[in-house]
């Protein structure tokens, strides 16, 4: 089990956040809407011990499609904000997820809590739509 980092963009950072531009103004007209909660998909597949000190309450997901995944077309990887690949949507909970993805809406999770279960780190996350 490897530990992948993906670099997420700035910007999608600054949105998720509630903010934009380079001073960090608030968005105006801008709410969350939490669509579900669910535990985080694949964390037993993942190398998480060395993540999951910086892994805390509240902290902000974010979501990416990877339709060319060759277990579920629909499927829709986790990260944190540093870029660390922590599992996935649950495949039960994803489909409206994807299509909303797929039209360009903006939806990110929040860590709600973490426990370690043995090797496994159990991690229940909300996923939000940020509403424009």
């Amino acid at each position: 089990m490897t530990h992948d980092l993906v670099p997420i963009d700035p910007a999608l950072l600054a949105l998720m956040h509630n903010a934009f531009g380079k001073d960090g103004a608030l968005q105006p007209f801008a709410r969350e809407i939490m669509l579900i909660e669910c535990p985080i998909a694949g964390t037993s597949h993942r190398d998480l011990k060395s993540v999951e000190p910086s892994l805390a309450p509240g902290a902000f997901l974010v979501l990416k499609r990877e339709p060319a995944n060759p277990h579920d077309a629909l499927a829709i990887m986790i990260f944190d904000e540093a870029g660390h690949h922590l599992g996935y949507v649950p495949r039960a909970k994803n489909e409206a997820l994807a299509h909303l993805l797929d039209a360009g809406k903006l939806l990110f999770g929040k860590l709600e809590a973490k426990q370690w279960i043995g090797n496994w780190l159990k991690v229940e996350a909300r996923l939000y739509l940020r509403d424009f």
